[in-house]
């Protein structure tokens, strides 16, 4: 499309002959536009006219006049939601009581984020069509909420709650930070302090900075479009977000565009971003990465609309060049960065205070502070009728046969259920991870729409993945063996919380994250933002659409040994387990046919993921397949009994722990005793019911009975994580302390086998028969040799328990 470069005299020729762009140029309030972002919208103007997307000029500068007008009355929104409990639509002062007690809100990020988000709404009506958005800055979310009630894009209850003009405006102001509770606990307000899914377009919250820049380039579907608002205190925080031209392919995503809010501060300090040096430091950093920055002024809403269509134009051409042979991958990503100051449009703005609250006092009780508000807010007030002009040339959905905002398709995913494989059990012995692996080739074969992707922080061939590796082949722009390739679908890279990150963002397809168990830990602030996100959406109605994947805990603690302590940890299974069981599924498949029989559940569910903690190496054949289909079902199964009189019920959880128990439940045989052997898979659907939703996932009343019956008094669990963890989730199954007895990880460890990782950790066999022993009122000589008691008791050979 040809380029118009006009000059600054050529921009006031122009504007003698189109009056509307003549009262654009002269901004509005403190909305002011430099030259340059003249000249960007005369170029915009002509090229959608060009392109039979506007009708003519003046129609483009009429949108542009309502921007302005936009962005004013949502800063002003902003600071109102933030300070005060009433709005006048009059612009007239506002008075003392009229201001809350406990003003609150992160003011400042807010205000930065309203002409950006004002752009994106402003350019979907001037193309016709209704791009996601990402914020990573969630706590910016005042920005969000203002512009989605002034435009009217909202979800139903928000629309109940603030879609009614004046009484609903202020309503939203008094819901902000008002902390209201209904009977049942839950947030009385359709509204929070950061993206939620009330959030009308929301995809995550944003409390956890840094992940937003992971995630959306592995977002938008081909044909689809992402604006994607950053933070540039995450872009000190998350350097992962550095290799984002290392993934993108045109093939397999949408355009992604990144835009960095920098506004040079963090809460309390400047960042280096906000220095000039630091700046133009970033922008070199950003060209090595293969990025292609673009600065432009992050006051005016319209150089927002100009660079996010320069970039998508800029991206476009890109790829064609990269189809005829011009280019190569990676291919350099457009990068908008928005110069401003923080809380740019009202007192204050570019103070460490106006992260929050930027008047000197409480208005409410303070009048100097009062009189700064309403001094500085009249700059920002847009009449009514103004208002309602504005809102007609922006909502142009029915006009233009588009989706409103809240209906974006990012924010909409719901995928088609996937076709499942043919299972193939084995009887032999061999690793758990050889039953996903064949598995996830086969799933993704059988299901060529739906895109795969595989997170992967250094090690598949180790962690027995080998036919994924082979088929799915490392991501690379110059592959170098047969396990590379340009259009890889493994995302590699020693940063779990980017590559775990690939797979949170790909949401419209397959996924899969292998890691050692150690490890997984760093993944846990991402998985849990999208878990908590999912959860909320089920509890407001609208539950999550995407399809659910394991994240894979394997080279794990006990089987880790030869490594330090560093790779004996079981902190990520134990936090999934805390999280609730309906969206967090955290499962300890012993074997092949057990790993086997979940499988077709995990990708079958929606916005669930599940942990699951599996052994890489060979494990014995423990469950046939009807017994591992049955555990599947029931997250438990009776494995071996034997009748006597008061039995012990002896209950493994993890497949190096169930070879110790029936090691134990020999000798116990021997010793004529009755007991029963459980195998506990699924932990957590025999904990006790947290809320209406985890109930729906938990074991039956009949199924809990059945398997522990209250005629098995004593009882002794062996588990992968630490004790105290498992038996503070399952009081329900070990009610009684003196008569249970858990063992499990106590953080002992070291550069060990895995038989001196079971013993350092008193989790072994012989520790078992301890317990059965004390349990039942015996000298563990009763059960063990005096040779093996010598050792359990830490003054023998522990090699005799081998």
């Amino acid at each position: 499309m040809h380029q118009i470069l006009p000059s600054l005299a050529d921009l006031n020729e122009h504007a003698k002959t189109e009056p509307v762009f003549a009262q654009w140029q002269k901004g509005y309030g403190p909305i002011q536009h430099t030259a340059e972002t003249q000249a960007a919208v005369y170029r915009l103007a002509h090229q959608l006219v060009q392109a039979g997307i506007q009708p003519d000029l003046a129609s483009v500068y009429s949108k542009f006049c309502a921007l302005d007008k936009i962005t004013a009355a949502g800063m002003s929104l902003v600071v109102h939601m933030t300070y005060a409990r009433k709005v006048h639509l009059d612009g007239s002062d506002l008075s003392a009581d009229e201001f809350k007690v406990q003003p609150e809100g992160h003011t400042g990020g807010a205000l930065n984020m309203v002409p950006g988000y004002a752009a994106y709404m402003a350019l979907n009506a001037l193309t016709g069509e209704t791009r996601g958005w990402l914020m990573g800055q969630g706590h910016s979310v005042a920005a969000i909420e203002a512009l989605n009630v002034l435009l009217g894009n909202l979800h139903p209850e928000q629309e109940q709650a603030y879609g009614n003009g004046e009484e609903g405006i202020n309503r939203l102001l008094n819901d902000f930070y008002g902390y209201a509770i209904a009977s049942d606990g839950s947030m009385a307000a359709p509204l929070g302090s950061h993206v939620n899914p009330h959030t009308a377009g929301g995809i995550i919250e944003g409390g956890y900075l840094g992940f937003a820049e992971l995630q959306y380039a592995h977002m938008p579907l081909p044909g689809e479009k992402l604006v994607a608002f950053l933070s540039d205190g995450a872009a000190e925080e998350q350097r992962g977000s550095d290799w984002i031209p290392r993934w993108w392919r045109a093939e397999d995503s949408g355009a992604a565009m990144p835009i960095m809010i920098a506004n040079g501060r963090r809460i309390e300090q400047r960042t280096e971003l906000g220095t000039l040096e630091g700046l133009k430091g970033f922008q070199r950093h950003l060209r090595g990465c293969g990025f292609d920055p673009i600065e432009f002024d992050g006051r005016d809403p319209a150089a927002f609309v100009c660079t996010i269509w320069e970039m998508e134009q800029r991206l476009e051409r890109r790829v064609q060049e990269k189809d005829s042979g011009i280019l190569s991958y990676p291919l350099p990503i457009p990068y908008g960065i928005a110069e401003t100051v923080k809380g740019f449009g009202f007192y204050g703005a570019d103070e460490n205070k106006a992260h929050n609250l930027p008047l000197p006092g409480n208005p409410h009780v303070d009048a100097h502070s009062r009189e700064l508000f309403n001094q500085h807010i009249k700059p920002l007030y847009v009449s009514p009728e103004d208002m309602r002009e504005a809102l007609a040339l922006l909502n142009t959905h029915k006009a233009q046969d588009r989706l409103l905002e809240r209906d974006n398709p990012l924010a909409n995913r719901h995928p088609q259920t996937p076709v499942q494989p043919e299972l193939h059990y084995r009887d032999d012995a061999c690793s758990t991870m050889t039953a996903l692996d064949r598995y996830f080739v086969d799933l993704v074969a059988a299901n060529p729409d739906l895109r795969p992707r595989v997170g992967n922080p250094d090690e598949l061939a180790s962690n027995r993945l080998t036919e994924v590796l082979k088929t799915l082949r490392h991501r690379v722009c110059e592959p170098e063996s047969d396990l590379e390739a340009i259009d890889g679908k493994i995302i590699t890279a020693l940063n779990e919380e980017a590559v775990v990150s690939a797979c949170l963002a790909n949401q419209s397809g397959l996924n899969l994250v292998a890691s050692y168990e150690a490890f997984c830990v760093k993944m846990l602030g991402a998985v849990r933002q999208s878990l908590i996100y999912s959860r909320q959406q089920k509890e407001v109605g609208r539950p999550a659409g995407w399809l659910g994947w394991p994240l894979v805990a394997t080279s794990h603690t006990w089987e880790n040994g030869k490594n330090q302590q560093s790779h004996q940890d079981t902190t990520f299974c134990e936090a999934m387990l805390a999280e609730m069981n309906d969206v967090s599924r955290v499962l300890f498949p012993a074997d092949y046919n057990s790993m086997l029989a979940l499988l077709p559940q995990v990708y079958s569910a929606r916005g669930q993921i599940a942990c699951i903690v599996a052994a890489k190496r060979e494990r014995p054949a423990y469950f046939s397949q009807a017994q591992a289909e049955q555990l599947a079902r029931d997250g438990a199964i009776v494995v071996k009994e034997v009748e006597g009189k008061d039995p012990l019920l002896l209950i493994a959880n993890g497949s190096y722990q169930l070879e110790q128990v029936l090691r134990a439940a020999q000798r116990l045989e021997e010793a004529e005793m009755g007991y029963r052997v459980v195998y506990l898979q699924e932990p957590g659907r025999f904990r006790a019911p947290r809320d209406r939703w985890e109930l729906e996932s938990l074991a039956s009343d009949e199924l809990v009975e059945r398997l522990f019956p209250d005629r098995f008094r004593m009882r002794v669990l062996l588990t992968h994580m630490r004790p105290e963890v498992i038996r503070g989730h399952l009081w329900t199954i070990l009610p009684n302390a003196n008569s249970t007895y858990v063992l499990g990880y106590r953080n002992r460890g070291g550069t060990l086998d895995e038989f001196g990782m079971q013993f350092v950790n008193r989790a072994c066999w012989g520790n078992v028969l301890a317990a059965c022993a004390r349990l039942q009122d015996l000298p563990r000589t009763a059960l063990l040799t005096i040779e093996e008691a010598a050792a359990v008791a830490g003054k023998g050979d522990p090699q005799i328990l081998r």
